[in-house]
């Protein structure tokens, strides 16, 4: 950032690794961010060189891109505030350097995760006018039938919309997989709960081009750069 270039708030904190844009933004509005001493607000712009607080913490701009993959266990919130006292994935990963999950996974719920310290990616990644997929592996509580398969493909009226067409493929008894190209708060958890199914089991294995694979719940490991150059080539405004 040139040195008399103004830029939002919001995208500093962003682009210096503290979290999303939207994220900051809720930072901000709770009267966790302070410029130069004063109380921010949303929409405020600085100058590099100010001085940004993020509660009582100074803000500076980490240089190094990190990018990891998380396998996210059951029973880990996908936040980095601990207001709540429940265990998150930045005490879960415990990474010596200031990141932040990309988009979330409840926590009821396990499987792949990014985590990052760059708020554009971040951003871009998450944007759902984008289409990016999401693929799940998801478990019932009871026999799946034909035409389950065929209306979550189609479209399910949740939170006053109807989800976009989807990919499903039914993998055993009572499971299925599923890849979405939006992020509806619990998605498919409602989806399946419309049609009288309660979910067991959700499992996030892909993001993109990136692969849950063989790594083990807990642990996280950094995206190889061949799997870095595919991902800033797919989200290329």
């Amino acid at each position: 950032m040139e040195e008399k270039k103004e830029i939002r708030l919001n995208k500093y904190l962003s682009d210096a690794g503290i979290c999303s844009r939207r994220e900051a933004d809720k930072l901000i509005e709770r009267g966790q961010v302070f410029v130069d001493g004063e109380l921010a607000f949303v929409g405020m712009k600085v100058l590099a060189g100010q001085n940004i607080l993020v509660n009582g913490k100074k803000v500076q701009k980490e240089e190094e891109f990190i990018l990891l993959a998380v396998n996210k266990p059951v029973g880990v919130v996908c936040t980095t505030t601990t207001k709540f006292k429940e265990k998150t994935i930045v005490q879960l990963v415990r990474y010596p350097k200031r990141i932040y999950p990309i988009g979330r996974l409840d926590k009821s719920s396990q499987g792949l995760i990014l985590m990052t310290n760059q708020g554009e990616i971040a951003d871009k990644i998450l944007r759902g006018s984008n289409y990016h997929e999401k693929e799940y592996s998801v478990t019932v509580d009871r026999e799946i039938i034909p035409d389950f398969l065929e209306q979550m493909r189609n479209g399910v009226p949740i939170l006053n919309t109807i989800t976009r067409k989807c990919e499903v493929k039914q993998t055993g008894k009572k499971s299925f997989s599923i890849i979405l190209t939006q992020g509806l708060n619990r998605q498919i958890r409602r989806m399946c709960e419309y049609y009288g199914y309660r979910v067991v089991k959700l499992k996030r294995v892909r993001i993109m081009n990136i692969l849950l694979g063989n790594l083990k719940e807990g642990e996280y490991r950094d995206v190889t750069e061949e799997e870095r150059k595919e991902l800033l080539r797919l989200i290329k405004d």
